[in-house]
């Protein structure tokens, strides 16, 4: 078995045992707290360039099956775990993570202390790390990644390039692609959605052409301030179509009508976060996955605060104050999580139907 080395750029060194593909990379490091899941989690989009670590000890004991996928490619650029199962039981199985890593060109690294990872991320905040195979000196491996520049068109790099159409015979929803998990799909289209997908360059005129009900903003990879073409875009639909945002969606719609975003420090990965409606004191727990979070301070008067993450009291969601349109933090379509946020896409029909009934 390969022995690999994990290197953090604060000249953290950890060895362990490598799987999945054997090939060096290099991205930010980062951490999952869920206890399953981690199909979904590797394949979503909003991973793109980072390295995914996982909290829970065990990975991959029920496998990888042709359901639980939230993209076909998958651009996480690595796995570390504690341990992973070799030999997979479940019912639906139908490749062990390695074979898995393995077709899609990710590495993993086991065998890794993850608590201790975790804490040094928790301390020290999100930072750039590679994965690389023993042998080189290890100066030369620190060099190397110092001298690393991460890229910053991370949304450019998983949007879709070309509209497409997800049929159906409901309400006409176009969903902006920032890096969509399929699972946003899986969600509109049980409640008959006719959907088209549209890259994160569409401008307003050509959502308006389209002729939706209702527009989505996705979620998505990386910082808000690198779409600033997105915004001009949000301004030029909200008022006209009713809007729902989610993740990147939901940053992109604040800073659209005048909040800030801040890069948090270690970002709320998993799927056990617990967020409170401001209005009702209802709480949900919730999956999430980002690494910015919209800002309190000089908070514009046209949005109002819905929803607050109850640990840290991050904003969690935000309402305008005069058009038909919404966003949160979290994930409502869950896959991995739990299903507690879900009749957000209710409100969301809900909202449309409102809309059409006053034109």
């Amino acid at each position: 078995m390969t022995v690999r080395l994990l290197v953090l750029e604060d000249g953290t060194i950890f060895e362990g045992q490598g799987f999945g593909a054997d090939v060096d990379v290099t991205g930010e490091i980062v951490f999952s707290t869920g206890m399953t899941g981690y199909q979904e989690s590797i394949t979503d989009q909003s991973y793109n360039g980072q390295i995914l670590t996982f909290t829970y000890p065990l990975v991959g004991n029920y496998g990888v099956n042709r359901d639980d996928y939230e993209s076909i490619s998958p651009t996480c650029k690595g796995v570390v775990v504690y341990e992973w199962a070799r030999r997979a039981s479940n019912w639906r199985n139908q490749l062990t993570l390695d074979e898995f890593l393995k077709a899609k060109n990710i590495p993993g690294i086991s065998g890794i202390d993850t608590r201790a990872l975790t804490k040094i991320i928790r301390k020290h905040g999100t930072m750039k790390a590679t994965m690389v195979d023993k042998g080189d000196s290890v100066d030369h491996i620190m060099s190397q990644l110092k001298a690393t520049v991460l890229p910053t068109n991370n949304i450019e790099q998983v949007s879709t390039k070309i509209a497409y159409p997800a049929p159906g015979v409901g309400r006409n929803i176009v969903l902006v692609d920032f890096g969509l998990k399929h699972s946003i799909l899986r969600e509109l289209s049980k409640r008959q959605c006719n959907i088209t997908v549209v890259p994160h360059t569409v401008t307003a005129q050509e959502i308006l052409d389209l002729n939706p009900d209702g527009v989505m903003l996705s979620n998505g990879p990386g910082n808000p301030d690198d779409v600033p073409e997105a915004l001009e875009m949000i301004r030029g639909v909200q008022g006209r179509i009713p809007i729902f945002g989610i993740c990147m969606g939901h940053q992109l719609f604040s800073k659209a009508n005048g909040a800030e975003t801040y890069k948090m420090k270690f970002g709320h990965r998993g799927f056990n976060h617990a967020v409170r409606e401001i209005a009702t004191g209802r709480i949900d727990f919730t999956s999430q996955n980002h690494g910015y979070a919209v800002s309190r301070e000089n908070f514009p008067d046209d949005l109002m605060i819905t929803h607050e993450e109850i640990n840290d009291h991050s904003v969690e969601g935000v309402r305008h104050r005069r058009f038909p349109a919404f966003s949160v933090q979290y994930h409502p379509d869950a896959a991995p999580g739990p299903h507690d946020a879900s009749y957000l896409f209710d409100e969301f029909m809900e909202m449309i139907d409102a809309f059409q009934a006053q034109k």
